[in-house]
């Protein structure tokens, strides 16, 4: 819990600042493009401005996701951070959309621009993106959260990268048509890195098993457990980025609690050393109940039926 605590401080702070010098460049940035006429330029401000938006949501989601369970938080606050996620990787999708179509409309009807300004400005949200990708790498987080705000950076990095390389291109051939070509590519790029982010937060907001799990897998090690009779209406789901939950009836012989401990102790530490749920909640039977034999059912519309059972035994 400590490492944790430590980890989830030094996101915090590395967020912070990020956010600072990211807003700080976005001004400079739209300044600068409005004065050099560039479009690329005051393109990058609005998606290094989306990148402000990333951080500011991703250092709000750590600071939920420090705070403790409460009475009507029960789970805690985990799901801050995939929403966060979620909601930054759509964002990174529609402005990508946008890009794509701002780069047609530049194809069609080339704008000339000043490219010296246009390099060294990008040149310089190069190594801001690049320090702060270096930042939020080095704090060790995995949180999915996390990984958000770094895709974001790396998106904005690889477009300041093609704008570099667009700039120094118009200087030596004159061609304007090569930036809009370069962003079309860079988008496309953006969008199949979000779509990672999009599909994980997406099984986690919608509860579905943990990236790497396998339900027939977990069944059968649960059943070869010693003791272990039969298992039944299990559930596995994700409660945040890096935390599971699981939930099962376990049938077992009918002897006393001061035996079964023995079998609970070894589902758990098989539950959580060999697939990484430390969350668990197992119902002991003696004898088949009402689901045994149809497995993890869940009525639609008669959810009540489901929970009425779990106590009969």
């Amino acid at each position: 819990m400590h490492s944790h605590h430590h980890g989830t401080a030094s996101s915090g702070r590395v967020l912070v600042w990020s956010l600072v010098a990211t807003s700080a460049f976005v001004v400079f940035e739209l300044i600068s493009g409005i004065r050099a006429h560039s479009l690329a330029l005051i393109s990058d401000a609005g998606h290094n401005a989306t990148d402000a938006l990333a951080l500011l949501l991703a250092w709000f989601a750590v600071f939920l996701q420090g705070k403790p369970a409460d009475e009507s938080r029960t789970f805690g606050y985990h799901r801050a951070g995939v929403l966060a996620a979620f909601v930054n990787a759509l964002t990174l999708v529609v402005l990508s959309v946008w890009l794509l179509y701002e780069s047609w409309i530049r194809l069609l009807h080339p704008a000339a621009v000043d490219e010296i300004t246009m390099m060294w400005v990008a040149a310089g949200a190069i190594v801001m993106n690049g320090g702060i990708m270096l930042g939020l790498h080095r704090t060790g987080e995995k949180d999915i959260n996390i990984r958000g705000a770094f895709v974001h950076m790396l998106g904005d990095l690889l477009g300041s990268a093609a704008i570099v390389a667009g700039a120094l291109i118009i200087r030596a051939t004159g061609s304007m048509r090569v930036d809009p070509i370069l962003s079309i590519g860079i988008s496309m790029l953006v969008v199949w890195t979000a779509w990672d982010i999009i599909r994980e937060s997406l099984n986690i907001l919608l509860e579905g098993l943990p990236r790497g799990l396998d339900l027939k897998e977990v069944t059968e090690a649960i059943c070869c457990v010693d003791g272990v009779l039969d298992v039944h209406d299990l559930h596995i789901w994700c409660l945040g980025s890096s935390s599971s939950a699981l939930s099962c009836h376990v049938l077992i012989d009918d002897m006393p609690p001061s035996v079964s401990d023995g079998i609970l102790h070894d589902l758990n530490h098989l539950l959580g050393d060999r697939f990484h749920v430390h969350h668990t909640t197992v119902q002991f039977e003696h004898r088949g109940c009402a689901i045994s034999g149809t497995g993890c059912v869940i009525p639609v519309d008669g959810a009540h039926h489901h929970h009425d059972h779990q106590h009969d035994h």
